[in-house]
Order: C-alpha cells, then structure tokens, then sequence
C-alpha cells in the first residue's frame, strides 16, 4: 500500500501542478456557462434598428391590420418601430407569380428583411407563408405568426357573428403549477430544474471520464514511449503501478469536481438557485463515483495495449460515444421515466450512472432497482479492475504492434 500511495502522490502533484490543470480548473466552466447563456442571449437580444418587412394579401383583408399592429405592438427601445410593413400585393386579383418575383428581388437586394403571403380568398382558407434570406430570425416568424393568427382569428369571429372584442376577453391565460407527487408527499415541480439536475451530473461525469481517462491513458503511453514504465516497474509491481496511477488520477478529477461544485454551490446561493435537490445530492454522488471507477477501470485496461496517440484515441473514442447516449435521451427519457426500455438501458454497466441519474430528478426508482444497480456497478468495477490489471501487467512493456482482441482475452483468462 505504501508504494501505491507514493505513485499516486506522485501522479496527483505533477498534474496538479501543471498550468494546464490550474487554466483548466477555472476556464472549463466559464466555457460551459458560456455555451449555455451566451446563444440564449444572443438569440433573444432586442433588435437596435428597425425591419423593413413586405405583405402579399390575396385576401385584402389582413394587411391593413396586419401593418397597423406590427408597427404599433413591438417597438425598439428608442420608441421607434421595430418592424415597417410594405404591402407589395393586396387584393383578389393581384398577379400573384409577378408580386413574388418583385419580393424576391427586394429581399436578395437588401429592401425588404423578408415578406409573408397570405393566399386565399377569405381569411378562412388561409395558407401563410414566409420568404426571406434569414428563416431562423425565430423572434421575427413568431411574432408575425401570433399577429397574423389573431387577425385572422377575430376576422373567422365576425365572419360568424361574434364580437372580436368579446373572444378576446374570453381568451383565458393559463399557468400551469406542476406538483411532483412521492411517497413523503407534494413538492413543487420545475421542468428546468428537474432537466438541469440530470444534466448537469451527466456533464460532469462525462467531462471528468473524458479528461482523466485520457490523461491516465497518455501518462501509460508517454511512460511506455521514454521506458520509464521498466524503472517504475523494477521498483514496484504492475499491480501496484495501476492501482497507483488510478489513485492518483482519480483524486486529481476529483479535485476539479470539487472546485467545481462549490463554484455552483457558491452561485446557487447567489443567485437563490438549487440545481439539485439536496435529498438526491448523495444517491448522485455514489453514482458519480461508482461510475468514474468503473470507466477508469476500462480506460486503463483499454489504453494499456496501445503504443501510440493516435492508437489510444481511436480506442477511447468509442467510450466516449457510450457516455453521450443518456445525453441524447435526456427528453424522452424525462417524459416517460419507467418506460421498459429506459429500465432495460439502467441495467447496462457503462449507462448505468447516467441512466440513474435521469430518473433520480424525475420520479426516484423503486429501493430494489437502486440496491441492485449499485451491486451491479460494484460488481462491475471489480471485474474490471481485475482484468484491466491482468491486461496491464502484460501490456506495459509491450511496444510495437498493438496485440489482437484474441491475445487480450487470453491475458485476462491466464491472469
């Protein structure tokens, strides 16, 4: 136990001395912060000048109305309008293809930011549609699909008789309050937070695997390269040396983790925030750490055969394909949380972290599941262990060809 503990000091000082680490420390969630706030941000900033927009009307009843309230109802914060509209056709018998052609000049010469057409006869068959160089200024479509869906609404209600006046004062607004129901009792319920609490373990887990798997997997091949594994192995056993390594690394991932969660832990409290419900914090925390080792476990026996970068991202880069499924399922898996398939995927060693972690937020998995996939991960990360130190007892001193899938096997059933 001394010389594992003298290797993984030795592993956990030179990295966490190095710059990489420390810029690492504080510049990974500042990225992270900045890749989720920056384009919310950026996509719903207030536009500084005002739009110049077109209107095609078969009908000739909705441009008018349509001009009218784009101008009057969203303004610029200089009191301005933020949309002008330039009515290109309205009428019947306007020459439709003609109408299309002059809008389309204008809006790839720079005239118009983009036009509607409104065909049909009668709001009541209408069919509305949108053309310019830029469909994905969403804020624009959307407030050009609620004007034109009101209009025509009220035009559909005097058309029959109602007074538009009186619909709009029917038309109720409604908020929905949602109540998670458990076993203790009600608790109030936030999409948001419940989808941040799964993702944001995700994240870090996949974050903390990718940089220290990597990191384990580079020091073996960089060791291996200079022969420094012979010295190292002269003075302890390969046994001693792994166990020393994923010590040592493990502490330095750890470490980030830690850092990391009292800078969210600091900005909660700032900003009254609680990313995670303090009653799942330690039932995510067991997984978060069962899950690391298991992945350090693989990462190392994994790495251990592989003489070179390129060899060594090949193979890793299949694990890290394994850590982004549960991302991917993040929405279907929080609309139906006790789905066969969702239980069939939390029983798979490698998801079963992440897996867990998208139910716990959302309904809290029966006693049974949770005592049988932390017996399952622990189960796992022993047999892991083992043959990742069979592997590397044989592999460290291997260079040259990488050995076959066949002579792994072999090594671990020789052990």
């Amino acid at each position: 136990m001394k010389k594992v503990l003298a290797v993984a000091r030795w592993e956990y000082v030179e990295k966490v001395r190095s710059k990489a680490f420390i810029i690492g420390l504080f510049l990974t969630p500042i990225i992270m912060v900045g890749m989720a706030v920056l384009p919310t941000l950026f996509a719903t900033q207030e536009d500084t000048d005002t739009k110049s927009i077109g209107i095609i009307d078969q009908s000739g009843e909705v441009a008018p109305v349509f001009m009218e309230r784009m101008q009057l109802h969203y303004t610029l914060s200089n009191g301005r309008p933020n949309y002008v509209v330039r009515p290109i056709a309205v009428g019947p018998h306007v020459p439709l293809e003609g109408a299309i052609e002059e809008a389309d000049r204008d809006v790839v010469d720079g005239r118009l930011e983009g036009y509607c057409i409104v065909r049909g006869t009668s709001p009541a068959d209408t069919v509305v549609e949108y053309r310019s160089k830029a469909v994905g200024d969403f804020l624009l479509i959307s407030r050009m699909e609620e004007t034109l869906r009101v209009i025509i609404s009220e035009m559909r209600a005097t058309g029959r008789g109602y007074d538009p006046a009186i619909v709009r004062e029917l038309r109720a607004r409604l908020d929905v309050r949602t109540v998670k129901l458990t076993e203790k009792g009600e608790a109030e319920g936030d999409f948001m937070k419940t989808f941040f609490s799964a993702y944001v373990f995700m994240m870090m887990l996949f974050l903390l695997i990718v940089s220290s798997g990597q990191i384990l997997v580079r020091s073996v091949i960089e060791e291996k390269s200079n022969r420094i594994i012979e010295v190292l192995v002269s003075s302890c056993t390969p046994t001693e040396l792994m166990a020393g390594k994923v010590l040592g690394l493990s502490g330095l991932g750890f470490t980030q983790i830690g850092f990391w969660s009292l800078m969210g832990v600091a900005a909660s409290v700032q900003f009254g925030l609680e990313i995670v419900a303090p009653a799942n914090a330690l039932l995510l925390i067991v997984y978060f750490v069962l899950g690391y080792l298991l992945y350090a476990a693989i990462f190392i026996g994994v790495g251990s055969p592989v003489s070179t970068e390129q060899a060594a991202q090949q193979v890793t880069s299949y694990l890290v394909i394994i850590l982004l499924v549960p991302i991917v399922m993040t929405l279907p898996a929080m609309r139906n949380p006790d789905a066969t398939w969702i239980k069939v995927l939390t029983y798979i060693p490698l998801l079963t972290p992440t897996m867990m972690a998208l139910r716990i937020p959302i309904s809290m998995p029966p006693v049974h599941e949770i005592i049988l996939t932390i017996l399952l991960l622990i189960g796992s990360i022993v047999g892991a262990m083992v043959a990742a130190g069979r592997i590397f007892r044989i592999a460290i001193l291997m260079t040259g060809k990488t050995p076959s899938l066949k002579e792994i096997f072999r090594w671990i059933k020789t052990g």
